[in-house]
């Protein structure tokens, strides 16, 4: 049961979390580009790598893993967007969006992840 918890917490935080990002980003770059699922998708990236990295007990991976970060990141989200630019015939917009989404999120994963072990290691 407290597994259970821990991931609840963890998805309201992290769901809070982007939504609060989310809504500031599009506010300070009214830019008609998803920077804002961009962003948050990076950080939660990096920040899987860096836990990954660490290797948490299984509690805080349930909190900080699959609950913060599942709420935080969006998957979904940028599919959604892909599929809007798409439909807008905003190829070029879509093209960055996706190579810049996928490249970026596996680079900073893996910067997480090397600093995860440095900080294992500490």
């Amino acid at each position: 049961m407290i597994e259970v918890l821990m991931v609840m917490l963890g998805g309201a935080i992290g769901a809070l979390g982007r939504f609060i990002i989310s809504s500031f980003i599009k506010r300070v770059i009214p830019i008609e580009f998803p920077f804002a699922t961009l962003f948050i998708n990076l950080i939660g990236s990096f920040l899987i790598g860096m836990l990954l990295g660490v290797h948490p007990g299984n509690l805080s991976q349930l909190l900080f893993g699959t609950g913060f970060l599942g709420g935080f990141t969006t998957f979904s989200t940028f599919e959604m967007e892909n599929i809007t630019l798409f439909q807008k015939k905003e190829y070029k917009k879509l093209f960055l969006y996706v190579l810049a989404s996928c490249s970026l999120c596996i680079l900073l994963a893996s910067l997480g992840l090397h600093i995860g072990h440095v900080l294992k290691g500490f």
